[in-house]
This record gives C-alpha cells, sequence and structure tokens, in this order.
C-alpha cells in the first residue's frame, strides 16, 4: 500500500503542471454471426505486403510467468547484527530446503550485495563450492538431493544494503534502511527499517526472493540495549549481554514469503491492548504514546469485522502496527507487523475526521488474509493482494459511516483509476509489465477494488462473501492467480464467470458509453439506447457485458427498477410506460466501472438531486448544474448546505454565492457549529476569497476553540490572507511563529501569503525573509513544509529579479543572488527524492 508517496507527488504536480496523452489502437476485423453460420469479412491485400508487415510481428510478446520452484524453502533462521557506522548487516542465515520436485544438485539464492566468509551445510566444516555476481549466490550442494530429502545450508556474511532504483510507489530498492545512523541529526532518531515488496530483502539475508515461495522464520536480533526491536510473529525472549547489547529472539511458525520479512529498530513507545486473547501493539515514537490508538483507529474492531465478514478468523499469532521516520512508500503489510509512514503520526486534534488513518489500517489488515494468507503468485497477479486491500477500504467505511462514506471514497478510486488509464491502459493481471515495480498503479490498487465491487453487486452479498470464505479456505498459506478466485464464485454460485473475468481481469480498458433516452407518446414506450463507444485493440474488449439496473422515476417517490444485461455495441431497451418519466437513472446501483456520457436536462438534474438517496446520484447532479452555470442550481447549492452528508455540504459550499446575505449568515454559522470538521474548513476557506477584517474575530474564536487542527490552520490562513492584503511587515512575525504548526495544502498557500506580504518590502527586508524562509525549509520535517518553503522563497527571488532594474537595480540583482543560491543550497540538502525531482523546477523563472 503506497499512499504518501503516491498522493504527495500526484498532488504537488498537479501545481507545477503535467501533460498526458490519450492511447490510440485500430479496431479488429469483426465477425458477423448469422443463425449457425459464420461469416467473416477481411479487406483485399497485397500478398508481398502481408508477408512482410507479419515477418515485422514474429516476435514474442513480453511475458513475465511466476518463478519456477527448483527448491522450496521451508525455514529461514538469521542472526543479525549491525555495524551503524558503515551501514551494514553482519548475519548469519541458516536456510533449510529440499527439491522442490525434480532432483538437483545446485541451489540459487537472491543475495544482493553480500560478502560471503562462510557457505556450509550445517553440520560439515568444509565449504561449498559457489559462483556470485553480486545478485545471486548459485551453490554447489556437493551431491544431488531427491525431492524427499532435506537439507540446511549455513552463509556468513555481510551485507550492505544499497540502491539500485525505486519507483513511484516504492521510492528505493534498498530493502535495509539505515536512519540518522551516525547520529548527526539533531531532530531525527536513529532507526532501522526493512522494505522487501518486491524483491528486495535478498538485500539484507540471501533468500529466495519471490511471491510464490513461503517459509517460516526465526530472527536473533542484537542491538544497543536502549532500542526496541520488531519483527514477524512472537517475541519469544530478550537476553541482555555483557557488552550492554541485548539479543531478542522473534519467531515466526506460520509460512509466509519473504518479501513479508520484516524488521524494525529504533527507540519506540509501545502500547498494548489485546483482541480477544491476542497482542496488539502499537509502536510510536515516545511524544505520540498518548495517542497510539488514535494514530492506528479501530484496531480491534477492524478485526472481528474482517473476521467476521470473511468468516475465517485472523489468522496470525499477533498484530503489531510500527509509524517510522523517512519511510520510502506509505505502508506495507508486513505478516504481523505493519510498518507506516510517519504521516500517519498525530496528535488527537490532527486526527479529528480524519479517514486517512482508518483507511490505511483497514487497508494493510485486509493483507494479512489477501497477500499474506493467499498471496499473488507472481507480480503480474498483484491485484490479487492489492485490489482486495484497496476494496477492504470501501467495505470498512460502509460499515463503520454508511454508503454514503464508502461511495464518496469509490468515487475518488475511480478518478485516481480514470486518470491513470487516459494516457497509461494494461490488463488488470498483466503479464507484460516492463519492470515488476510498475505493477503498483491505479490498476492494480484502484481497478482492483473497483471490479471486486461490480462481482459484489453482480453475484450478491450473501454469494460474494461465501466465495471469499471458499477462496481463503482452499488457498490457505499458498499462491494463487486470478483464475484461482474465478472457480471459487464459479463453484459457488454455479454460474461460469468466464465472461466477467476475461474482460475486467484480462483484457485492458473500461466501457464508455454513450446513453440517450426517447419517449414515444403514441406508443407509451420509453427507449434506452446504449453505445459502446471505447477503442478496441487485441487487448482491449470492443464489447463489455455489462449487467445493470435502470430506474424510472415517473414521479417523486420509489422508482420502478428494471435490469438490463448489455451485450452489444449499440442496443436499444424498450419500456412499457403510460406518461413521460421525470428522471432515469442509468446504472442505478452506482457499481459500474465505466465513463458515461448522457444528457440531461437542468429539470432533470433538480428532480434527481432531490428524490434520490445515493450519495453519487446527488453528486453527479450537483457537478452538471455547477457545469452549465445553470440558473436553476442555485437554490440546489443553498439546499446542499443541509444535507445529511458532509461531502456535499462542503462541496456546496464551494459552489455558493457568498454576497448574499441570508447565504452569508448561514456560512458564519457552519464555520464554528458544523459537526464535520471539512465543513467547517470550507467555510472559512470561502471567507477567504474575499478577506475582511470583520472575519477576524470569528478567525481568532476558531483558532481558540475549534477541537480540530485542520480547521484551526484554516482559521490561520484566513488571516494570513488578511495580512497579506495589507503592507504590514509586522505581520511577517505571526506567520513565523505558526508556519510549523501548519501542514499539508495548507502549508503551501500559508507560506504563500508570507511571500506576498515579504515581498512588498525593500530589498533587505526581502532578504531578511528570504534567509528566515532558508532556515525554515532546511529544518523542517515536513515535505509539504519544506515545498511550500522553498516555493515562496522561489517566490521572492522572482520578486527580487523583477527589480533588477531601475535606481535599486544593483542591490537588488546582488540579493536575488544570494537568494538563487540559497534555493541552490536546499535542492542541494534534500534527501527525500521526490522532493529533489520537485525541486528541480526551481529556481524559476
Amino acid at each position: 500500500m503506497r499512499y504518501l508517496s503516491l498522493v504527495l507527488v500526484a498532488s504537488l504536480w498537479m501545481l507545477t503542471g503535467c501533460k498526458t496523452t490519450q492511447p490510440t489502437a485500430s479496431i479488429p476485423i469483426e465477425e458477423y454471426r448469422t443463425l449457425d453460420t459464420l461469416v467473416v469479412s477481411a479487406p483485399e491485400f497485397d500478398l508481398e505486403e502481408e508477408v512482410a508487415s507479419l515477418q515485422e510481428d514474429y516476435e514474442l510478446a513480453r511475458f513475465n510467468p511466476s518463478q519456477k520452484r527448483e527448491h522450496d524453502l521451508l525455514h529461514t533462521k538469521l542472526e543479525l547484527a549491525f555495524d551503524w557506522e558503515k551501514e551494514q548487516v553482519i548475519g548469519k542465515a541458516s536456510l533449510k530446503l529440499k527439491p522442490y520436485f525434480y532432483p538437483s544438485n545446485t541451489l540459487t539464492l537472491d543475495a544482493k550485495g553480500f560478502e560471503f566468509n562462510e557457505v556450509r551445510l550445517k553440520g560439515r566444516s568444509s565449504d561449498l563450492k559457489y559462483e556470485y555476481d553480486g545478485q545471486q549466490l548459485v551453490i554447489d550442494l556437493g551431491r544431488e538431493y531427491k525431492r524427499s530429502e532435506e537439507y540446511e545450508i549455513v552463509i556468513d556474511y555481510v551485507a550492505t544494503p544499497s540502491a539500485s532504483g525505486g519507483s513511484a510507489a516504492i521510492t528505493s530498492d534498498k530493502g535495509l534502511f539505515f536512519i540518522n545512523p551516525r547520529g548527526e541529526e539533531a531532530n531525527k532518531p536513529q532507526q532501522i527499517w526493512t522494505q522487501g515488496e518486491t524483491e528486495h530483502n535478498s538485500r539484507w539475508f540471501p533468500t529466495i526472493d519471490k511471491p510464490n515461495e513461503r517459509c517460516t522464520q526465526e530472527m536473533y536480533v542484537t542491538v544497543e540495549d536502549r532500542f526496541k526491536t520488531l519483527s514477524n510473529g512472537l517475541l519469544i525472549n530478550s537476553n541482555k549481554n555483557s557488552d550492554g547489547t541485548r539479543t531478542d529472539y522473534w519467531k515466526m511458525d506460520q509460512a509466509h514469503a519473504p518479501y513479508l520479512f520484516m524488521l524494525t529498530i529504533g527507540e519506540f513507545a509501545v502500547v498494548q491492548e489485546r483482541w480477544g486473547d491476542m497482542l496488539l501493539e502499537y509502536y510510536v515514537e515516545p511524544d505520540y504514546r498518548e495517542y497510539a490508538r488514535d494514530i492506528f483507529p479501530y484496531t480491534p474492531d477492524m478485526l472481528t469485522f474482517f473476521s467476521d465478514l470473511l468468516g475465517v478468523k485472523y489468522p496470525w499469532q499477533k498484530y503489531s502496527q510500527v509509524v517510522v521516520r523517512d519511510y520510502v512508500s506509505g505502508a506495507m503489510e508486513n505478516t504481523t507487523a505493519v510498518i507506516f509512514g510517519e504521516f500517519m503520526q498525530g496528535k488527537k486534534e490532527d486526527l479529528v475526521d480524519v479517514l486517512l488513518n482508518e483507511k490505511i489500517v483497514a487497508h494493510e489488515m485486509m493483507h494479512h488474509w489477501f497477500g499474506d494468507y493467499v498471496t499473488c503468485e507472481s507480480w503480474a497477479n498483484l491485484t490479487m493482494n492489492e485490489g482486495f486491500a484497496n476494496y477492504s477500504e470501501y467495505l470498512w467505511l460502509e460499515h463503520k459511516y454508511g454508503v454514503d462514506e464508502a461511495q464518496y471514497n469509490r468515487l475518488q478510486e475511480m478518478r485516481g483509476y480514470l486518470a491513470q488509464a487516459s494516457s497509461d491502459i494494461h490488463p488488470l493481471i498483466h503479464y507484460g509489465y516492463a519492470d515488476k515495480e510498475d505493477m503498483f498503479d491505479g490498476h492494480s490498487y484502484n481497478k482492483g477494488g473497483l471490479v471486486l465491487h461490480m462481482l459484489r453487486t453482480h453475484v450478491g452479498d450473501e454469494a460474494f462473501f461465501a466465495a471469499l470464505n471458499l477462496y481463503l479456505t482452499r488457498h490457505a498459506y499458498s499462491d494463487v492467480e486470478a483464475d484461482e478466485l474465478r472457480l471459487a464464485f464459479e463453484d459457488v454460485t454455479g454460474e461460469d464467470l468466464i465472461w466477467f473475468f476475461d474482460q475486467w481481469f484480462h483484457k485492458a480498458g473500461h466501457p464508455q458509453l454513450s446513453v440517450s433516452y426517447d419517449y414515444d407518446v403514441a406508443r407509451s414506450k420509453l427507449t434506452l439506447n446504449v453505445a459502446q463507444t471505447q477503442e478496441a485493440s487485441r487487448d482491449q474488449a470492443a464489447i463489455f457485458q455489462l449487467p445493470l439496473a435502470v430506474d424510472i422515476y415517473t414521479e417523486a417517490g420509489k422508482p420502478m427498477r428494471q435490469e438490463i444485461f448489455i451485450n452489444q455495441r449499440e442496443q436499444a431497451f424498450e419500456f412499457d410506460l403510460a406518461t413521460k418519466p421525470k428522471l432515469v437513472i442509468f446504472d442505478a446501483e452506482r457499481a459500474l466501472l465505466a465513463e458515461i456520457t448522457e444528457e440531461k436536462s437542468d429539470e432533470e438534474y433538480v428532480f434527481q438531486f432531490n428524490n434520490t438517496s445515493n450519495f453519487l446520484d446527488r453528486y453527479e447532479a450537483l457537478q452538471a448544474l455547477a457545469a452549465t452555470d445553470s440558473p436553476a442550481g442555485k437554490a440546489i447549492y443553498q439546499k446542499t448546505l443541509k444535507d445529511k452528508f458532509y461531502g456535499l455540504r462542503s462541496l456546496g459550499m464551494n459552489l455558493i454565492d457568498p454576497s448574499d446575505a441570508a447565504i452569508k449568515a448561514e456560512i458564519l454559522r457552519l464555520a464554528e457549529q458544523d459537526p464535520h470538521s471539512q465543513v467547517r474548513s470550507s467555510a472559512i476557506e470561502q471567507l477567504m476569497y474575499e478577506p475582511s477584517q470583520a472575519h477576524m474575530a470569528l478567525f481568532e474564536r476558531v483558532i481558540a476553540n475549534d477541537p480540530s487542527s485542520s480547521v484551526r490552520s484554516s482559521a490561520k490562513q484566513g488571516i494570513a490572507a488578511i495580512y497579506a492584503q495589507g503592507d504590514d511587515l509586522s505581520k511577517l512575525a505571526n506567520f513565523e511563529k505558526d508556519w510549523e504548526d501548519i501542514d499539508g495544502f495548507d502549508a503551501i498557500s500559508y507560506l504563500e501569503f508570507y511571500q506576498e506580504l515579504a515581498g512588498k518590502g525593500n530589498v533587505s527586508q526581502i532578504l531578511e525573509s528570504a534567509n528566515k524562509l532558508k532556515d525554515f525549509t532546511l529544518n523542517a520535517n515536513s515535505q509539504w513544509q519544506r515545498f511550500g518553503a522553498l516555493k515562496a522563497l522561489n517566490g521572492l527571488h522572482a520578486k527580487l529579479a523583477s527589480q533588477a532594474e531601475g535606481d535599486n537595480a544593483q542591490a537588488a540583482s546582488d540579493a536575488d543572488a544570494k537568494v538563487v543560491a540559497m534555493i541552490e543550497a536546499i535542492i542541494e540538502a534534500e534527501t527525500d527524492s521526490q522532493l529533489k525531482q520537485l525541486f528541480r523546477n526551481f529556481p524559476n523563472p
């Protein structure tokens, strides 16, 4: 699960601009069937040209199969110590194996960047012969072993983990990370943590580093006594050594994949509770001890919910969660011990109405069934892990907060997938990937979850969860591919589901539908016209088969529901209807993954908002009315301020006209009294569009009284906007006092307001503000703060550059050169790879 890196990069790039292009594809020759006679039409062709063309295509398509299993890794025992100064792992690995089926006299292990002191069979004193290329260790076993014979290899080694690359989802493939190893960064703890997915754990211990391998494990970890350790399984014992170190013994006696092995070392506060008889642990930095249960919210409730829903009780010995510094991803589902990035950490006031933590806890927890207990057999099948984890967020939100919240989340997931699909489209099960790291994208995650929701809608809740139960119990502690999920669903429902899995899992793309309605008064018939307009190719279906529901409203109240099955490129459905309908809702369940174009009048959209209960129906109506700036929409916008769902109240807040006195009064009321922090923030932001001293008292009350730090941050933004309007440079001190407390997107705009006011000073005053921004940037822990501060510093550079003419030209030019040097020094000092990439846009102009 890769939340922070994906969300942050995507969001920041929106500020700097991006460009995507729509891929093109050719439409294949179609078959025409008439009863049992098959007629295939084909264009005339030149034989020589056709042969030449075919010869050009005589090349195997790229295909990434599951790893062939030559040996079965049964057990891994690791004895580990660490050289913090050299950032090295000093280890001994004892690996128990046997041939998978065929006899073998050689063993190949993944081991990247190792030095070997000893490679031998257990119980033997002499070394085995081996070859090593820096990536793989090929061992001559000395004789041939049959599949009934187990053997144990002992490897004494030193590993120096180093990165050779990374991806948008996992920014480094280093495997094991030393954080502040020499204690040189005053405000950062010393830590060691690991990130094994995809095949990076073989940078710190030798293994068969493939997802279709699994084994049990033991880990003996020797550290300074001040550190706490965390690994998979249970802590069996902890012994202090005479040299001031301590050795912790961790044991995992349930088999899992090597990429799920983990280790974390640091000075953590550990908060414990129990779920029945099972231990739950929350590892956080000491300053956050009292907020640990808020940081990992509803953990016991989720364990109960998912266990009951799936009919398979959480299958592992314990559940631990830990927050680390400088994490290279969002979170990782290491079996029994999940790692999260520091963005999860916050005080209670920072977590009011924040669902991100809940969604990520749910996501990583669900992996303990889908990913850890049952594991994708290859990275091409990654959605068998990530699609389910993604969908767990919908399931939890639906259970805890209701269907509106779940649909709100589904809307965001749909947008994420469609954004990627506009420029990069491939099958959900994608054997043709260029790099396995590319599989961590909007297909494996977003589309995977959206497809599962369609499958649930098609078969019904009872069958859906019964099939998941069968799938989990049938494939416990094993690796799977998509067809094994299909077979479980077919065995439960009795339905052949090849059509569903073929178009959604094995082919690329999604339907693009043009929908229109006609009512024939004379015939009392409603005609629903549907055209599939998506481009077709070898990988993408020309025709999707789509069973769905249509709701027809003839008056306010309960609609008439009709089930239809779309299976043609162009199709018409007729319904007997005595009167012209007031509204037709296509895809009434709002489950379909598709881009749908349909024309409705403003009158229909007003009816839709007022008479449908589904959040997505009301949201669609609101968006459509806003897009046309319809006069009919104005009353609807005002009505949203009293909607039952905060998401629509917040959206409506951005659409209303605050110049109306009654609306203005309602905004002022909601800024302090709405029960949801997002709406209170939206109300304050609406007031910021026209900063006024009249709002100052309200902003100050909010800062003093609101329980949510995000709402208080919005109020500080409001005050900042008022200050930026003026030219009182003494107010810069107010910004500087608070800027450490402003984070997220707010940090960017807050620092922009600071830049706007600072830019009104003379050259020396601008330079003084630039120096303060530089110091803040270099010391800020938050990526948002560092980006916002550098962006503001760049704004001051632009201001000075514009003054490099006239009476102060030389002074402005000299000051500007200093600011440019500051920007370059900040870029040089930045250690976060994502920010460093973004910083390349500076200085500009």
